[in-house]
């Protein structure tokens, strides 16, 4: 398990005499126990998170074939004598009226923020891949049997011509555009920089980053003053990720580009913020992760909650700077949504 691998490590270091197979065994049985026991300690109302099982998915990932299955709508929220209690995520009208693009919000955080824009009182356009459309098709269920409206645009938007054409659509049904979500991204673990695959990572680095560029330069055109471009960051930005050498450099990017073009549209009223993520628990997790390691993913191995994060607890930091009413002189910023695993 993740915590236990963790404390092996640690345990070899300070304890010299764990050498031989029986000891490392009885240690091994110890920190199985150890870890039993941090569960127990960790206070949640999503006790799915403290028993993620042992799975390994095919990329991009699909919600369906997650075991358990993550939560886009529910939130945990804490009663006055400190017991959380989950709470079922009710919009206040803060982007009523606002029409949104969001990338890659068939599944994961983009599927919550797309429910959650909605339920705020949003017309949504989500884009997916091809292959994702049993999930971009529940987004859109959810949504209309809500009162809401969702345009499908499935493509990839490593080609500009696609990108050009999820926001040609969505001017076409909504005639209006005042919010885009940079979503869309992809990871590829490598432990190794001399293992790395190069076209991987200039994959990457086109998925992560120049995609996004290349939305912000179809959609700009169409926004104006109060407008809002909500961009994905990470935590590895900040802190790396030593097995996603090109992933956490992609998210290094993303936060230059935040702030490089907060810099250049604020002179036109439009804002450009990000939300840097910590382990959020999505379909990108599986896919791109050993089965192994998804066993009790983060247990007891972040400061804030002792779990991961569930797709809908990073909604209400987009929410808040999609909004003008929350985030009307904000730009330029980015709002650490990490569990405590960075403070900056």
């Amino acid at each position: 398990m993740f915590i236990a691998r963790n404390a092996i490590r640690t345990l070899k270091r300070n304890n010299p005499n764990v050498t031989t197979l029986r000891t490392f065994h009885t240690s091994l049985t110890n920190l199985n126990k150890m870890s039993e026991e941090t569960k127990q300690q960790i206070k949640t109302a999503f006790p799915e998170l403290l028993n993620i099982a042992k799975q390994k998915t095919s990329l991009p990932g699909r919600e369906k074939d997650m075991t358990p299955i993550a939560k886009h709508t529910e939130l945990e929220v804490w009663t006055n004598e400190g017991e959380p209690e989950i709470y079922d995520y009710k919009g206040s009208n803060k982007l009523k009226g606002k029409a949104a693009i969001l990338t890659g919000a068939d599944s994961g955080i983009g599927r919550a923020t797309a429910l959650a824009f909605h339920r705020e009182g949003a017309v949504v356009t989500i884009s997916y891949l091809a292959e994702e459309e049993e999930d971009a098709q529940a987004v859109k269920k959810q949504i209309e049997s809500e009162g809401g409206q969702c345009l499908c645009v499935p493509g990839d938007l490593m080609k500009d011509e696609t990108c050009e054409s999820v926001v040609k659509k969505h001017m076409e049904k909504y005639g209006h555009l005042e919010i885009l979500v940079n979503n869309a991204s992809k990871q590829i673990k490598c432990k190794d920089i001399v293992d790395i695959d190069l076209d991987n990572v200039r994959s990457t680095f086109h998925s992560n980053i120049v995609q996004m560029i290349a939305m912000a330069k179809f959609c700009v055109p169409h926004m104006k003053a109060g407008a809002s471009i909500v961009n994905d960051a990470s935590v590895t930005a900040f802190k790396g990720s030593p097995a996603m050498v090109d992933y956490s450099s992609t998210k290094g990017a993303i936060v230059s580009f935040t702030r490089a073009l907060a810099g250049q549209l604020a002179p036109k009223g439009i804002r450009v913020n990000a939300v840097a993520p910590g382990p959020i628990y999505t379909p990108l997790q599986p896919a791109s992760r050993e089965a192994e390691e998804m066993e009790d993913w983060t247990v007891g191995g972040v400061p804030l909650r002792g779990r991961a994060g569930q797709p809908s607890e990073i909604v209400s930091s987009r929410v808040f700077l999609a909004s003008n009413e929350c985030s009307n002189i904000i730009t330029g910023n980015i709002i650490h949504a990490n569990l405590g695993q960075y403070f900056a």
